[in-house]
């Protein structure tokens, strides 16, 4: 979705692009964020390695703020954003992040860096188990939903853990530990089932704790 009248911000951009090498990281990182609108994955993407690497030194400026501020006219607390949005999606969801995913993508779901940002907070929320995650992610990634109605989701679901009595929180919590230990202790085991690192007998030992904890849950 492009912009049919020119910001002042975009004209400057474009007019710093002029004369670079195309083929350039300096170059690619203003492509990246001419095209901030509708890609703000790859300038996430561009702009964490210039910000890991230290690249804006080389093109003259002391601090990743300055460089963000006077060469793509981007605010530190934005730009620091971009970085933890496209950090998180790198570590936590990568299939995102795959160009055919991407492609097939509707471009009208595609989550705000914002979104993103605010699901990075759910999932480090103590308070926020597993369900509640794949919930917020579910309506960020397949319904569109921007960074304001999930932050309200959000507040709403961290009221309401908070209203839990003790207990209720500890049988809670236990629940979705339990959850994630029978996730991965199936994941593990059909791995090593099918490369055979391990006896038979003590894959058929796994797969009756695995019996015994899918008792436990229902």
């Amino acid at each position: 979705m492009q912009l049919e009248k020119k910001t002042k911000s975009l004209q400057d951009i474009e007019v710093k692009m002029q004369g670079l090498d195309v083929n350039s990281m300096r170059y690619q990182v203003l492509k990246s964020a001419r095209d901030f609108k509708t890609s703000w994955i790859s300038l996430g993407r561009v702009l964490y390695g210039v910000w890991k690497d230290k690249l804006y030194k080389d093109w003259g400026y002391n601090t990743f703020e300055s460089y963000t501020a006077r060469e793509i006219g981007i605010r530190k607390q934005t730009a620091m954003k971009l970085l933890r949005s496209y950090y998180f999606l790198e570590q936590e969801e990568p299939n995102y992040l795959q160009q055919d995913y991407m492609e097939s993508c509707d471009a009208a779901l595609v989550p705000t860096y914002e979104s993103i940002d605010v699901l990075r907070m759910a999932k480090n929320r103590k308070t926020i188990d597993e369900g509640d995650y794949v919930n917020l992610k579910r309506e960020i990634f397949e319904k569109g939903k921007d960074a304001r109605e999930i932050k309200k989701e959000l507040t709403a679901l961290i009221r309401q853990r908070s209203d839990l009595g003790p207990e209720q929180e500890r049988q809670k919590s236990r629940m979705a530990t339990v959850k994630r230990f029978l996730s991965t202790l199936k994941s593990l085991k059909n791995e090593i089932e099918t490369l055979k690192f391990l006896p038979s007998p003590i894959v058929k030992e796994a797969a009756a704790l695995i019996r015994k904890l899918e008792a436990e849950i229902s």
